[in-house]
């Protein structure tokens, strides 16, 4: 897996300042795609060992909330395959930071369904994940009030009660902060 950028002190891409991890390879092409570039699965740099250990030592500072996983596309099989053991690993390392994930798939109709997006890693790489922001980007519904997502049809998800319950719980930005 290639890797298009890493940002530290990221305030844009999930609640609190965090550390966003911006995989290559995407295969939805959205109309007007803020990060375009990344739709090449060659784009950037290996996403390597030493990459690893650079993120996980940009999260050990307390004033960082979590780990922000965008893309290109996270849950594209070959990035689930290289994220899932890295992830894991963000997790036992950090238990009490949140990790968000953006895709442009949909939870219930690609995720947790047959689709070309589901395959061996895809129910525990979602068990790790705290929030899930789902859906292709939109231009139509564009809409830059909205918090931590772009357009209005992309939902914010609370993974570990979506699974628990078995049912879609979508996160409340204003009361059920993750701590």
């Amino acid at each position: 897996m290639n890797y298009g950028n890493i940002k530290n002190c990221d305030i844009a891409n999930g609640e609190g300042v965090r550390v966003s991890l911006f995989v290559s390879g995407c295969t939805h092409h959205c109309k007007n795609c803020f990060n375009a570039e990344t739709w090449d699965f060659s784009y950037g740099e290996p996403f390597t060992k030493e990459t690893e250990e650079k993120i996980i030592k940009m999260l050990e500072p307390e004033y960082i909330d979590g780990l922000s996983l965008l893309g290109g596309e996270p849950f594209e099989p070959e990035n689930q395959a290289i994220l899932l053991p890295f992830i894991k690993k963000v997790k036992e390392i950090y238990p009490e930071k949140t990790i968000w994930c953006y895709t442009g798939y949909r939870l219930d109709k690609e995720l947790l369904s047959d689709s070309r997006a589901r395959c061996e890693y895809t129910d525990e790489m979602l068990s790790y994940i705290d929030i899930l922001v789902d859906g292709e980007f939109v231009q139509e519904l564009y809409d830059i009030s909205l918090s931590f997502k772009g357009s209005s049809n992309q939902r914010i998800i609370n993974i570990p009660k979506t699974l628990k319950k078995g049912k879609l719980i979508l996160y409340n930005l204003k009361s059920d902060r993750i701590v």
